[in-house]
C-alpha cells in the first residue's frame, strides 16, 4: 500500500463529524482517488488497534454496515454509530439524513 495514499485516506475520515457517515466510495473521491472504495476499505482493514481513526463512520453506498450481520465487528460498529445519535431502519442508515456532506 502507498503510505502518501493512505494517509490522504485518513486525514479525509478523520474529518467526518460525529453522528455523520461517509460511504467509502464518497471517502476515496475526497481523497482524490475516485473508483477506489475498495482501497479504503483495505486502509480501514489495516489499522491498527486503538488508532483513534473514527473507522465506524465508514458505510457502504447502500447505508448498510459491510460487515456480517452476526459478527462482533457489526455489533461494535453499529453501537459506536448509534452512541453518536445514527439511528438504523432496518439494517440500514439513511444516507439522505445522516450522510456527511464535507461539511
Amino acid at each position: 500500500m502507498d503510505p502518501t495514499k493512505n494517509a490522504r485516506i485518513w486525514q479525509v475520515i478523520s474529518l467526518i463529524p460525529k453522528g455523520r457517515v461517509a460511504t467509502y466510495g464518497q471517502v476515496a473521491r475526497m481523497a482524490g482517488l475516485p473508483n477506489h472504495a475498495r482501497m479504503v476499505g483495505s486502509v480501514l482493514k489495516q489499522l491498527p488497534n486503538g488508532s483513534g481513526l473514527p473507522w465506524h463512520r465508514v458505510i457502504n453506498s447502500k447505508g448498510c454496515l459491510s460487515f456480517p450481520r452476526d459478527s462482533k465487528q457489526f455489533s461494535i460498529q453499529k453501537e459506536k454509530l448509534e452512541a453518536e445519535g445514527v439511528t438504523f431502519d432496518n439494517q440500514k442508515v439513511s444516507l439522505q439524513k445522516f450522510q456527511w456532506q464535507g461539511e
